[in-house]
């Protein structure tokens, strides 16, 4: 069972990137998803996450407004379109599976399942 993540690289500060993750099989179209992002020397923070349904999400304070969650569970993906982006938003992503939930998680310790992780750099 795997998460893949990709979508990352260099953008300019007020510009947009759009993260993905497929996961390998259809376990994860009931579970919730969620991304994080660690920054260097920061600890690791829950970004954004969604419910197995798509119906409810949440968002970082930080990233409210300007970031936004969805998923396919035709494809095996979740999605994290990612809008204005600011320098402190650069990052590794990754992507998370919280295989027994059905809804929204905002806690790590109950996400199982983990990407390899996507790098978002913002330049100033």
């Amino acid at each position: 069972v795997q998460l893949q993540a990709y979508g990352g690289g260099l953008v300019q500060a007020g510009g947009s990137l759009s993260l993905s993750c497929v996961a390998s099989d259809r376990t994860f179209n009931t579970a919730a998803m969620g991304w994080f992002r660690q920054a260097p020397g920061k600890e690791r923070e829950l970004v954004a996450a969604i419910s197995w349904s798509g119906g409810t999400t949440y968002y970082a304070d930080s990233v409210k407004g300007r970031f936004t969650i969805s998923r396919d569970n035709a494809k095996n993906a979740v999605y994290l379109q990612m809008n204005s982006l600011k320098p402190e938003d650069t990052a590794i992503y990754y992507c998370a599976a919280a295989s027994k939930s059905f809804y929204v998680v905002t806690t790590s310790d109950n996400y199982d399942y983990w990407g390899q992780g996507t790098l978002v750099t913002v330049s100033s």
